[in-house]
């Protein structure tokens, strides 16, 4: 499924090549053509991410707003119109602009939404790392309201939107290596110090995930990456992304995250995994011991 820098990425996308335009919007597959008539020839006023929720705002369109959720399987890509090329399935949601072309398929959520169901997505959702500064400030204190009464682990708690909006499963493997946490500590166990940190981690790296398009947490990576962004060297990559695949500037290397049996780079041992959260928890026994600091 993917992680929230991916829909983050992707209404920057929207944003960037479409937005302000008026656009044609159609159902080549059919499933979604009563409401993208609704759409159709109107201005794409912005999209926004919320976690791994998609908005796009129509102007003239009162009260309504596109909502995308990908779910394990969508794909939602935007090229030029002499990128496009042979498909093997028709799109949900087709958007045509003057230079480029948006194509949906696959979501488990495309739907025409009224604000109140917007509010009500909204609301369930916990803090997102990825968003706005004002919203930042306070994420770490609600998150951690949710955290510090539960006893569901840390490892399950990451993974719960209402808790954490947009952190997926390589995330929460990586973050918690990177801050040496056991994952099975009981989210009323941790430290609030620990806890802290590993927001700030999160503040830090989906940025970066978000201009490559790829989850970077290699710490070796994480600095080349975020000289690029200082220097302004990744706009050009973040521009010629198209959604379609993850990025490739950087080698795809992880510290736990499908790396079973393996030995761990900080300290040897093999790495072990099991199921936890609906999805599949690789750690370190070794490492990751830390419940309080």
């Amino acid at each position: 499924m993917p992680e929230g820098h991916t829909i983050h990425a992707l209404a920057a996308r929207l944003n960037r090549t479409l937005g302000g335009q008026r656009v044609d919007v159609s159902s080549p597959q059919g499933r979604f053509a009563a409401d993208a008539a609704l759409i159709d020839d109107r201005i794409l006023d912005r999209a926004s991410a919320r976690g791994k929720h998609l908005f796009v705002d129509f102007d003239e369109v009162a009260d309504l707003t596109l909502h995308v959720h990908l779910g394990l399987i969508g794909s939602f890509h935007v090229k030029r119109r002499d990128q496009e090329g042979a498909v093997a399935s028709p799109a949900r949601l087709r958007i045509e602009g003057r230079h480029h072309v948006a194509e949906l398929r696959g979501p488990m959520i495309c739907a025409l939404i009224d604000e109140s169901a917007r509010e009500t997505i909204l609301d369930r959702l916990g803090p997102d790392p990825l968003h706005e500064p004002d919203v930042l400030a306070d994420g770490t204190d609600r998150a951690w309201a949710r955290i510090t009464t539960s006893r569901k682990t840390i490892a399950e708690l990451l993974l719960d939107q209402s808790v954490l909006a947009g952190v997926g499963n390589v995330y929460r493997c990586e973050v918690l290596f990177r801050h040496r946490i056991d994952p099975l500590t009981p989210g009323r166990e941790l430290g609030r110090r620990l806890w802290d940190q590993l927001w700030d981690d999160l503040v830090a790296l989906l940025p970066l995930g978000a201009a490559f398009s790829q989850i970077l947490t290699m710490q070796d990576q994480v600095d080349a990456a975020a000289e690029l962004v200082a220097d302004g060297s990744a706009l050009a990559i973040t521009e010629h992304l198209t959604g379609e695949r993850l990025g490739d500037h950087f080698e795809r290397r992880f510290h736990t995250y499908k790396r079973t049996g393996e030995r761990c780079d900080r300290c040897g041992r093999p790495i072990r995994n099991q199921a936890l959260g609906g999805r599949t928890l690789y750690w370190c026994p070794g490492c990751q011991r830390r419940r309080r600091r």
